[in-house]
């Protein structure tokens, strides 16, 4: 019998049921990046997290990926401006970062390499400023 009460052995006893909504948390960096934002645009932004359910993380489909990284699994999804990216933890989505969409630093993250913006910008400031002056 599982602690849930739901022994597969005994067909009278209760299978337990799927969360209907999850709770949704943020690591320190995906407050960081909805912090920027007003209010309004801070509802709009993670209204798209709030309404996943468990259906959806079973068989995701676009805007909504899976994918493991470091022997754990994420999930991508894509709403609006933002990628956010999180795990699943019981009945909570923490979302571990929020990025924006077409950004170095979230094509990084999909790629898997590890090195974040700011590290390339720190360590060859000459090949952002060659691409700067590519624009101009």
């Amino acid at each position: 019998m599982l602690a849930s009460g739901w022994d597969p052995r005994h067909p009278g006893t209760a299978k337990p049921t799927p969360p209907i909504m999850y709770q949704v948390t943020f690591s320190e960096q995906s407050m960081r990046e909805l912090n920027q934002l007003d209010k309004l645009a801070q509802l709009a932004a993670i209204e798209p997290i709030s309404k996943i359910r468990p259906a959806d993380l079973a068989h995701p489909r676009e805007p909504l990926g899976k994918f493991q990284r470091g022997g754990r699994n994420f999930y991508r999804l894509r709403a609006g401006e933002f990628r956010f990216y999180f795990e699943v933890k019981g009945d909570t989505l923490h979302t571990q970062y929020i990025l924006h969409k077409s950004s170095l630093e979230d094509w990084l993250f999909r790629m898997k390499l590890p090195v974040s913006e700011q590290q390339l910008v720190e360590q060859d400031s000459k090949f952002w400023k060659y691409l700067e002056s590519l624009t101009k």
